[in-house]
């Protein structure tokens, strides 16, 4: 059972394109085509601005959180072709770092995880993706994914770190810095594809798979969370009105702890898994914390949530109908948060409509 938490105006000028609660779930960052990102202390459900941040001269897209062991950073993304990475110092917020090397609309970012280090990933409508790494001598390092995808990137999710090997097995933290990364985009070709970084040729990053089945742009990508050792699942959603969940499966018996932990060069092979066919584009797909929940948000003024079940066919547990000039924050019947967030469909879209307001959704 699904019911309201909290309703919050934000007070913006125009159009809301994303809203992104820190890792704590303490703060709610937004950003809105007015130029402007707003910070809200949420905690127990207050709702007081305590920043606005200004340096983009354009619509702001989107929004990402930095885990907090590098510290208090969200990275937002414009219309103006920038990544700006924002930081905290004595209470207040400051412009720590610009990158200018987008040929147009920056549409997406996503932090990586925080076993990685301090790595960004960005993806625009010039085709490319940016990965944003800063070293040991305080500056950033930029590798540029040329062509990712044709007219443009819309989305970026980075797989996960580590799985649960290594969360039973601690003593193989020595592996964690070799670990190979991999990242997914969904672009306006239609398609989804898996990108791995090749330590063999300087760290520059190699596509490793491409995954097709929608028929129409590719809004968003998620990567699962999951810590299981035999798959990964990424969702994806579009304008063709679909969610899908692509599903990689290997067996893990006799693999060394390295490969388990996911140290390994070998592509995997995914599965297409249709969830559902919407009456309306698909904008947002956002998995719970421990990548057992998938929430979907769309045109069609809904929000669902979906889980896996014993026979490991996907329902559907609740929808949400909200009205067009209204959007709030729901938690279970336990009235647990538990940090699963998914961007109001009504305000990421940029032609639905004027509202004001953002949603949380909790199962």
């Amino acid at each position: 059972m699904v019911s309201v938490y909290q309703t919050i105006d934000t007070s913006h000028e125009d159009l809301i394109h994303d809203a992104q609660l820190n890792y704590y779930g303490t703060v709610l960052a937004t950003c809105s085509s007015d130029e402007v990102i707003k910070l809200f202390d949420v905690t127990n459900k207050k709702q007081v601005q305590i920043a606005e941040l200004r340096g983009h001269r354009g619509p702001v897209w989107g929004l990402s959180w930095s885990h907090p062991m590098h510290g208090n950073l969200l990275a937002s993304c414009s219309y103006d072709k920038t990544v700006i990475i924002w930081g905290q110092q004595e209470g207040k917020w400051h412009k720590v770092y610009e990158y200018t090397e987008h040929g147009s609309s920056v549409n997406c970012v996503c932090w990586a995880p925080h076993e990685y280090g301090l790595i960004l990933a960005s993806g625009s409508s010039d085709g490319s993706i940016s990965v944003l790494t800063y070293t040991t001598t305080g500056n950033w390092e930029a590798k540029k994914i040329l062509d990712a995808h044709s007219v443009g990137v819309n989305a970026v999710s980075w797989a996960p770190a580590i799985n649960a090997s290594f969360m039973l097995n601690p003593s193989l933290n020595q592996t964690v810095n070799s670990l190979v990364k991999r990242l997914a985009s969904g672009g306006c070709d239609c398609l989804v594809k898996i990108w791995r970084e090749d330590q063999s040729s300087g760290r520059n990053w190699i596509e490793e798979a491409r995954l097709e089945g929608h028929t129409d742009w590719v809004r968003d990508v998620a990567w699962s969370p999951s810590l299981s050792l035999s798959r990964q699942l990424i969702a994806s959603c579009g304008q063709d009105c679909r969610v899908i969940i692509w599903q990689s499966q290997r067996d893990v018996n006799g693999q060394s702890a390295s490969e388990q932990l996911g140290n390994t060069v070998e592509p995997a092979v995914w599965k297409l898994l249709p969830l559902q066919t919407y009456s309306d584009v698909v904008w947002h797909v956002s998995w719970s914390l421990t990548g057992n929940i998938l929430a979907v948000s769309g045109g069609d003024n809904k929000v669902t949530l979906w889980k896996e079940n014993l026979e490991g066919n996907w329902i559907s547990l609740s929808e949400i109908t909200r009205g067009r000039q209204t959007a709030n924050a729901y938690t279970n019947e336990a009235g647990a948060m538990n940090g699963t967030f998914v961007r109001d469909s009504l305000t990421s879209a940029p032609c639905n409509t004027n509202s004001n307001y953002f949603d949380t959704v909790a199962p």
